[in-house]
């Protein structure tokens, strides 16, 4: 029997106990041989709790990052906790030294520490998409993830996907812990863990109550229970999830220390995010975010599954240069916008195959906008046209002579006229509204983008700078851009046309205003 099976009847005797810090005592006089006791109430509920795939978050202090290296020292033969960022994990050291007693066992240099019994306890990073790779085929029994809403989904479904043990009978678990995401980047922790997050879910969860999903065609499905069900031909086991709330009054010893002073102090709304742990309260855009939060919310929020009666306006293709990048085509009606399809860049590895595969989707002879700037676009370009396909390469590092819709300022490039092209047809004051598929990693990506005023112009970051903060390239967004190029608003492309349409606008950001001012 482990520490944390002898340890589990104890915690649930004391757990809706009152009285934290006198039982706290009397629990450590009891417990003295265990590395790690939680605290009576959410965390000791996080402790015990039967999910697959635990959420301890919320507030700030609650005593999440030592219930997790507690967790996966005292309870498992093999676990590994991630951080985003390299230099984050000095602090998942300090806690398991801390626990531990000692560093003794400790390889500093490979992140791997040997305690009792045998038991390996390692840490990891993925500060980009590619980084994921050096953990493929790496079993673990507990795989954690600190400070969760700095990962992407797709480094997150890849790593559990390892989550399993060689130890007949030991448990496998994911658990993740964090605080309300403060950017676009991080808002898919609210729909992956949407029954308790989302209060515009319909069927809402309590905090610790069990839900089963899979994964049926790509998408996230929700199931009535954890019986196997039949998918294209195949058994599959749901797994389940739970979140449960942590609090700073949950954890006396930081109470103790005026920490709630901190939080107090912060402005809002992060005060009450941190504070109180509040996921329902919305992320704070960046000063100079190119697309607002909101404007893609209320384009997605107004997508529909039925397809608009006229014909495919355009498509809209980036092409992978590599890695973990992937070749994604959007497709556009109008101004209504079908889901994204999504290929890895394994399986488009050159012109022809991406050529094949714009061929596949292309409906009604439609225009095709292709990113030539790099990987296998040109070639594509060039495959397409030999077969009278009416396309376009867009350079995204060529001159641009166009202006924003009040005529007011000018862009450094074609890619800052068309994601600002596309800035522009999203805010809720354009004539025809733009309608959006509901994606997390599309919304993500569109909302990922900073800009700044240059004396040439409007100035996008690079995708290689995109790349640092969101870990991947915003290929889903880039082919939604070019599918708003059009005919006539196209300049600087390796086609004949040189017409331009203008349109009268607000550009929506008093910072933009204080900007022209100056």
């Amino acid at each position: 029997m482990t520490a944390a099976n002898r340890l589990a009847p104890h915690l649930e005797r004391v757990a809706g106990v009152k009285d934290k810090k006198k039982l706290a005592k009397d629990i450590a006089a009891a417990t003295k041989q265990y590395r790690f006791v939680p605290w009576p109430g959410p965390q000791t509920e996080a402790y015990l709790s039967k999910a697959d795939e635990l959420f301890y978050g919320g507030a700030a202090g609650g005593g999440k990052t030592a219930m997790l290296v507690g967790l996966a020292i005292q309870a498992h033969s093999k676990a590994i906790i991630f951080r985003r960022e390299y230099s984050q994990i000095r602090g998942l050291e300090d806690e398991a030294a801390k626990l531990l007693g000692a560093r003794d066992g400790y390889n500093a240099t490979e992140k791997v520490w040997r305690h009792s019994g045998g038991r390996v306890l390692e840490f990891g990073s993925v500060p980009h998409e590619w980084d994921r790779e050096k953990y493929q085929g790496r079993a673990h029994s507990f795989i954690g993830f600190d400070e969760i809403t700095h990962f992407t989904p797709s480094i997150y479904r890849y790593l559990i996907g390892w989550n399993r043990s060689d130890v007949k009978g030991e448990r496998c678990r994911v658990v993740v812990t964090g605080n309300p995401p403060t950017t676009a980047e991080g808002r898919w922790v609210v729909d992956y863990w949407a029954p308790w997050l989302d209060p515009a879910h319909p069927n809402p969860a309590k905090p610790g109550e069990l839900r089963w999903f899979t994964t049926i065609r790509g998408e996230d499905v929700e199931l009535p229970g954890p019986d196997q069900i039949e998918v294209d031909g195949r058994m599959v086991t749901p797994r389940s999830r739970t979140f449960i709330a942590a609090k700073l009054e949950d954890n006396p010893a930081l109470m103790d220390s005026g920490y709630a002073a901190v939080l107090e102090s912060m402005p809002e709304p992060l005060r009450t995010m941190m504070r109180e742990g509040r996921f329902d309260l919305g992320q704070q855009d960046a000063d100079f975010q190119v697309i607002p939060s909101a404007w893609v919310d209320q384009a997605m929020a107004r997508w529909t599954r039925q397809r608009p009666d006229e014909p495919m306006t355009s498509m809209g293709v980036d092409v992978a240069q590599g890695g973990a990048d992937e070749t994604v085509i959007s497709r556009r009606h109008g101004s209504w916008f079908d889901e994204v399809i999504a290929r890895k860049g394994i399986d488009t590895k050159d012109g022809p195959a991406v050529a094949g595969l714009i061929v596949q989707f292309m409906r009604d002879a439609c225009e095709v906008n292709i990113d030539t700037g790099g990987g296998w676009g040109g070639s594509a370009f060039d495959h397409l046209k030999h077969q009278n396909v009416k396309i376009r390469g867009v350079v995204g590092a060529s001159g641009s002579q166009a202006k924003t819709k009040d005529r007011q300022l000018s862009f450094v490039n074609k890619r800052a006229e068309t994601w600002w092209k596309l800035r522009e047809a999203l805010d809720p004051n354009f004539a025809k509204p733009v309608a959006l598929p509901p994606d997390p990693q599309l919304r993500a990506d569109l909302c990922s983008p900073h800009w700044k005023l240059t004396p040439r112009g409007i100035q996008i970051e690079s995708k290689d700078e995109i790349r640092k903060r969101l870990g991947r390239s915003p290929d889903r967004a880039d082919a939604v851009v070019l599918a708003w190029v059009t005919a006539s608003e196209s300049n600087q492309v390796q086609s004949s046309s040189r017409n331009f349409l203008q349109r009268k606008a607000v550009l929506g950001y008093s910072k933009i205003k204080k900007v022209i001012r100056k």
